[in-house]
């Protein structure tokens, strides 16, 4: 679900109010992602699970 918010270009305070959860879980969440994608980026790994088909 992150994913899907960085794809619309929200910020880590715009997806923590969204999905009802503190900006350091979102940003800890996001750094995870990051990795787990081997991903430059927030934006570099947004991409990479939309070529996979996971958005």
């Amino acid at each position: 679900m992150f994913l899907r918010e960085i794809g619309e270009g929200l910020s880590s305070k715009e997806i923590a109010t969204k999905l009802y959860l503190s900006n350091g879980t979102v940003r800890n969440y996001t750094s995870i992602i990051i990795e787990k994608l081997v991903a430059e980026n927030r934006f570099d790994a947004w991409k990479k699970a939309v070529d996979k088909g996971w958005i």
